[in-house]
């Protein structure tokens, strides 16, 4: 057995070696009291001759080695932040919105703009191929695609704002003021 002030002498070489191996100042101070918590529960095997740092160093070590493991095992796999961040889901409302609007959009296009955008951007198809299933060169299936994306972004803005109420400016509510 060995006396509870040598064990305290030791605490500061036993500070160092737990900041080592865990690499920050408060999760060293917790493996420093387990480790002392547990060298004074164990101190009836201590053997007389031996070097008490070398025997808390091994006691500190199989803590931080089973905490690490526990760690790995079960606090990784089942992180409460990871397992709420990918359970939580994004609402469908706005997609099937702009779905909805694009759909719409869709079909206030011409037919030639709307059969390029299907082929290339919906359907993935390379512009050489999109050429030869439509009769006409490369060249035009980009500008037709190039004017097809632009008539669909000028229809989905006119959609956007085509229900929208006119909300006077605070300027322009001013100069009604002062014309009154």
């Amino acid at each position: 057995m060995f006396d509870n002030n040598a064990l305290i002498e030791e605490m500061g070489r036993l500070g160092k070696f737990a900041r080592r191996l865990t690499g920050n100042t408060c999760d060293a101070e917790d493996l420093l009291q387990s480790t002392v918590l547990r060298a004074m529960e164990k101190k009836h095997l201590f053997q007389e001759d031996s070097n008490l740092f070398s025997w808390s160093s091994k006691i500190m070590f199989n803590i931080f080695v089973s905490g690490y493991r526990r760690k790995v095992k079960f606090e990784t796999q089942y992180d409460p932040e990871t397992v709420i961040g990918n359970e939580a889901v994004a609402p469908a409302q706005e997609i099937k919105m702009t779905f909805k609007d694009v759909e719409s959009a869709m079909g206030r296009i011409s037919n030639d703009h709307r059969e390029v955008l299907m082929m290339v951007c919906v359907n993935g198809m390379e512009y050489t191929a999109a050429s030869a299933a439509l009769g006409i060169p490369i060249g035009t299936v980009r500008s037709r695609l190039s004017r097809a994306r632009e008539s669909l972004q000028t229809e989905l803005d006119a959609g956007r704002y085509a229900g929208a109420v006119a909300v006077p400016l605070p300027h322009e509510i001013s100069a009604q003021r002062l014309s009154a």
